[in-house]
């Protein structure tokens, strides 16, 4: 069966017959085909096909069978319940994949014949304005969940235990890398008291946002003659600030996750939006969000210029811990100089810095 187990084999072909209707309720295992796509600790991807050609093609002829890894633990179990919430929700109203099915363990998902966009796609006059309406559907969205702004904040005082716990346990004593020692060096948690009491004034709306609307999150479907662009990756999805949702987008534009060889990322400051490109962006959105006055576009530009911080300095947050617990190839502590470095840059220029500021950014030079 391509290269995997009869054990999946049969998973596979008692899922799909339980949950899919049509051709896939008689199925047998030279029916279909399986294949993994990918997998890790949280997640085994697998694409089911059926061999035949459908007669009628109201049934879908392939599948997205979504297996859960490791769920142990009260956070991990309210995330996995948080996250098939949010699925429903989101392919219900049309902004992701469609569900085909939950069951214990997995869910069955639409397979949408695609492909991620491109870091200079999100650019591009034809798809900027179609990601824009995508994100202004997904913020006019009301889920069942926590509607307070915790989630950017209880994530990063997660991530600050862990790094803590992580000097405590070297007994400050860092692998010979000269950006490990430096950044455990910084005081994040207080930038990040700083940056809560900060934005707190700048007093963006709280929407359901993405959170990580990065290129390789947007889709472009294959199989549409106009351009039609799919939202996946809906791990960090929550209620949040609209500042933040729209600055990280549009600091997505300089990052490349596609470099080959290590760091596996490159920078390219030049393709931050311009002013036009921004307001086409923003005119869009403003006027895709229903049921409500559209937002002032320079409002929207402050928002997204004060919120670039807390994009930079949480990613930093997140390189740091991930260079730990990671096993995935990625220049973990290289893109946490990068983000965090960007963050003290930023943030000289926005509200200017003290002394000590200057010392910490020009560390990490």
């Amino acid at each position: 069966m391509h290269g995997e187990n009869g054990e999946m084999l049969d998973l596979a072909l008692r899922v799909c017959r339980g949950y899919l209707n049509g051709p896939w309720k008689k199925i047998s295992p030279n029916d279909i085909s399986v294949k993994r796509i990918s997998g890790g600790l949280s997640n085994w991807l697998y694409q089911v096909s059926l061999t035949k050609p459908l007669a009628k093609p109201a049934e879908p002829a392939q599948v997205l069978l979504r297996l859960y890894g490791q769920t142990h633990g009260e956070r991990a179990l309210e995330s996995l319940i948080t996250d098939s919430v949010i699925f429903t929700l989101l392919s219900e109203r049309g902004l992701g994949p469609r569900l085909h099915g939950i069951f214990p363990g997995g869910r069955i998902e639409e397979y949408i014949p695609a492909r991620p966009l491109k870091t200079r796609e999100l650019a591009d006059e034809r798809l900027s304005p179609l990601i824009a309406t995508r994100l202004a559907a997904v913020h006019s969205m009301h889920v069942p969940i926590n509607k307070e702004p915790r989630w950017l904040w209880d994530t990063t005082a997660r991530w600050l235990q862990t790094i803590d716990e992580a000097k405590l346990k070297e007994n400050h004593v860092v692998d010979e890398n000269p950006i490990a020692e430096t950044l455990y060096k910084l005081d994040l948690q207080k930038e990040v008291t700083w940056l809560r009491e900060y934005l707190i004034k700048i007093k963006s709306q709280v929407v359901f946002c993405h959170n990580d609307l990065q290129e390789g999150n947007i889709l472009l479907r294959e199989d549409q003659e106009e351009p039609s662009l799919v939202l996946i990756d809906f791990e960090y999805c929550s209620y949040n600030y609209r500042g933040f949702d729209l600055a990280n987008h549009f600091i997505e534009w300089t990052y490349d996750y596609t470099k080959p060889d290590y760091p596996n990322f490159s920078v390219h400051k030049e393709y931050y939006p311009s002013e036009e490109q921004m307001r086409v962006f923003l005119e869009r959105y403003a006027h895709s969000v229903p049921g409500q006055s559209p937002p002032c576009i320079e409002m929207l530009i402050r928002e997204v210029h004060q919120f670039t911080l807390a994009s930079h300095l949480f990613w930093g947050l997140w390189g740091v811990v991930n260079a730990k617990r990671s096993q995935i190839p990625f220049g973990y502590w290289e893109y946490a100089k990068e983000r965090i470095d960007s963050y003290f840059q930023l943030k000289s220029e926005l509200v200017g810095f003290d002394t000590g500021i200057k010392r910490k950014a020009a560390d990490l030079e």
